[in-house]
């Protein structure tokens, strides 16, 4: 329904009649020009309501990350003077505002907007020191009890251990899937790959591959485009390979790092090798959890997109992870070594960065400032 009256932002002898109103004042105007010239009232009142969604007033998670996706994409798409009147939240924003909501997108650091997120293998806590843990079950003693979480709760009330994914009750035999046919010896140095990229893709979307049907080709996208496993069909000869290739596609650009990092996936990737128990059958149980959610999502995803090149990369991706699937299940004596190689490749990363800032904090020390200074003419010509 248009409101009444002309326009009070035309000049008083050319008012047209008002088309719109503005949502927090009532001000009536008739175009987007006018529009603009009241822009600051109304600026206001749609920045306050983007901000306040992505402070996590909305109860879901994934709903949350929804709406980050269409204000994307309602950003690239042209729209007409009237939706732009009515609607176009996007362009309500202040340019410094937009530039730094870009930010927050090509970092992959959008989801810090979110409310705080726990993987489901942490199983209601931080896990113990990995080298420690790994320590401990090489040696064959009792494992040690988690440590309390660093994190503080909310009211002192202890937040509820999630349950791990679903894994299928009847797991093929590797021998019926492979034909007969041995597995190659290399095959181990996939699921590394794998779940460095499973555990990516849950940080970036905040678990969201059982909560948003909208996002989950995207989520399974971007596993596609991290794991060359999946998406690449690429073999490796070392878990440090399988590692250093799935870094490399995060830290190429073509994929956010999202909340954990290239660093943080390798952590995570050992967490989910090393299980929640060293006794024979619980060990294995977080990394069948994993891929079985994989299968699952690959599946979906496959049925919401059309027939193309796409499709065809979902289902052998779906495929390669039931194979890992059934692989896990009759070799759960080699995750120990796998998870091992995972912890120490981390370490490895963590002490790299660790010098690299020392010595970009004494450069910076040595300049005065984060930037080296302006070189000093040394020999000037006269004239």
């Amino acid at each position: 329904m248009e409101p009444a009256g002309l326009c009070g932002q035309c000049p008083p002898d050319e008012a047209r009649p008002a088309r719109y109103t503005c949502p927090r004042c009532n001000v009536p105007y008739c175009s987007l020009p006018c529009y603009r010239a009241h822009g600051a009232c109304a600026e206001a009142f749609y920045r306050d309501q983007v901000l306040g969604e992505l402070r996590g007033r909305t109860a879901s998670p994934s709903r949350l990350a929804g709406a980050l996706r269409r204000l994307r994409q309602q950003r690239d798409a042209e729209a007409s003077e009237e939706h732009q009147g009515l609607g176009g939240l996007w362009e309500r924003l202040q340019p410094a505002e937009k530039a730094a909501f870009e930010r927050l997108l090509n970092r992959g650091e959008a989801g810090r907007l979110l409310p705080p997120w726990r993987p489901w293998w942490w199983r209601g806590g931080a896990r113990a020191p990995l080298l420690e843990e790994l320590r401990v079950r090489e040696e064959g003693a009792e494992e040690p009890a988690p440590p309390p979480d660093p994190a503080p709760a909310s009211q002192d009330v202890p937040e509820p251990m999630t349950a791990p994914p679903p894994v299928p009750s009847n797991i093929p035999a590797l021998a019926r899937l492979s034909g007969g046919r041995v597995p190659s010896p290399l095959l181990c140095f996939q699921l590394p790959n794998v779940l460095f990229a499973y555990a990516h893709a849950q940080g970036l979307y905040h678990g969201g591959l059982d909560d948003d049907p909208e996002l989950l080709p995207d989520l399974c996208s971007t596993m596609l485009g991290v794991a060359g496993a999946l998406g690449a069909r690429q073999a490796f000869r070392s878990t440090r390979e399988a590692l250093h290739a799935a870094a490399h596609a995060l830290r190429a650009g073509a994929h956010p790092p999202g909340p954990l990092g290239a660093r943080g996936a390798m952590r995570e990737a050992a967490r989910l090798l090393l299980g929640e128990s060293a006794l024979p059958g619980a060990q294995k149980g977080y990394t069948l959890a994993a891929l079985a959610q994989m299968a699952r999502a690959f599946g979906r995803a496959r049925s919401l997109v059309p027939a193309g090149e796409l499709r065809e990369r979902l289902y052998r991706a779906r495929k390669k992870c039931q194979y890992l699937l059934s692989w896990t299940n009759e070799h759960e004596d080699a995750l120990t070594p796998l998870a091992l190689d995972c912890a120490h490749e981390y370490r490895a990363e963590e002490e790299e960065a660790g010098r690299v800032e020392t010595l970009s904090a004494e450069l910076e020390r040595l300049w005065g400032g984060p930037r080296p200074p302006a070189p000093r003419t040394l020999i000037q010509e006269l004239a």
